[in-house]
């Protein structure tokens, strides 16, 4: 009897196994999460005033300092790093003062926009998406101001901005500058010695460096600027930092905290500090170089000249979008981002902050080979991953 073959149950054009794929965070923030920290969060509901949740916060507090690696008081808000910055600001810069914004992509603006609406006397120092800050030009503007606003890592474009040349040249033009950093992307995963550079205030979030779910923000004050914080400022209640550091460096919160958010970040902390800082960033900069020698590979190179560790910003190949790339990572399972607007279509952005490791490099390597081969871009298998490797190297 003729035996009649089976009708396949999938259609041989399509891709098999993409249902199979692991879905991956693969863009800067929110980023993995370790199993273990996540386990932290399982726990029965605990009591910030309890001795355990008391103990939890001041334990979160000093390796958030270690993390820093300078002598600074750490904040921890619920809040996003967006609330910490407010914060930072209203808390030490008073009603009217002069604060310079410093701005040369999405973040960095975003801190012009919240001087100005606050109704300080804002003066922007802009250079164009990409570009680098010039610490000449910064300084020159900082003569007669009172603060400075900076974004170290631009999560928008890759660049990594010279802290250090931009925080000196400003101090030494005026001593009593109060410089506010937004390190929300440099903070665990870059060089970062604020007391050597000048920076004042450290402002950081939970979701990307140090690879907890999002909803913390942090705020480290150097030791010099707490004694000029404001007392009652009348720009904020909830975002009161002054009375919110009197009251953790005693081992409690004027207002709830996330408690929970703040078990999984010590957790999270622990493996950040399991080494020393420099071997810890200079992995994070073996990354992302890894991958933005992947990129340069497939005809995608970097979009910035001085490029953060954190992110890789890549430039698409002619006839491609930022839209496009993404959205054919999105369509294997992983979550990268196009360009923020009104970039989308210029650049795509894919991370190796939180929960990963060098071989995650090399895998992201070879998800970029697949998601630009599906889209028809001609190149040799295995060189994206080749130059990953090298990268490493």
């Amino acid at each position: 009897m003729t035996q009649v073959a089976p009708a396949p149950t999938t259609q041989p054009d399509l891709p098999a196994y993409t249902p199979l794929h692991r879905p991956r965070l693969i863009a800067p923030g929110p980023v993995e999460v370790d199993p273990r920290v996540l386990l932290e969060l399982a726990q029965p509901q605990m009591h910030h005033r309890a001795q355990a949740g008391i103990e939890k916060l001041m334990e979160a507090r000093a390796k958030l300092t270690a993390l820093l690696g300078d002598p600074y008081d750490a904040v921890i808000t619920t809040s996003s790093g967006t609330g910490a910055f407010e914060g930072a600001l209203v808390s030490t810069t008073p009603v009217g003062a002069k604060v310079v914004n410093a701005q040369a992509g999405k973040f960095s603006e975003r801190w012009g926009e919240m001087a100005a609406r606050l109704g300080y006397d804002t003066h922007r120092v802009a250079r164009p998406w990409g570009a680098l800050l010039d610490a000449d030009e910064i300084a020159g503007a900082c003569r007669d101001a009172h603060t400075l606003t900076i974004t170290h890592s631009e999560t928008s474009t890759g660049a990594l901005h010279d802290l250090e040349a931009i925080a000196r040249a400003a101090k030494a033009t005026n001593p009593d500058l109060i410089v506010i950093a937004d390190c929300i992307t440099s903070y665990g995963v870059a060089e970062l010695r604020p007391a050597a550079w000048g920076v004042d205030v450290i402002v950081s979030g939970s979701q990307k460096g140090t690879a907890t779910p999002p909803g913390l923000g942090f705020v480290l004050f150097s030791p010099e600027v707490q004694a000029r914080m404001i007392r009652d400022t009348p720009r904020g209640f909830y975002l009161d930092l002054t009375r919110e550091l009197a009251g953790q460096k005693a081992g409690n919160t004027p207002q709830t905290p996330a408690i929970n958010l703040m078990y999984a970040l010590s957790v999270a902390l622990d493996r950040l500090l399991s080494v020393p800082l420099e071997v810890l960033w200079a992995e994070q900069r073996r990354k992302t170089d890894a991958l933005i020698a992947a990129g340069t590979a497939l005809g995608a190179p970097a979009w910035a000249t001085r490029t953060s560790p954190a992110v890789a910003v890549l430039t698409p190949p002619p006839g491609l979008t930022g839209r496009a790339i993404a959205g054919a990572l999105a369509g294997m399972g992983q979550r990268a981002l196009p360009g923020q607007a009104p970039h989308e279509d210029s650049v795509f952005r894919v991370s190796t902050m939180g929960y990963s490791d060098r071989y995650d490099a090399l895998g992201i390597a070879g998800i970029l080979e697949d998601a630009f081969a599906s889209l028809g871009v001609p190149f040799t298998r295995g060189a994206a991953v080749a130059a990953a490797w090298a990268a490493l190297a």
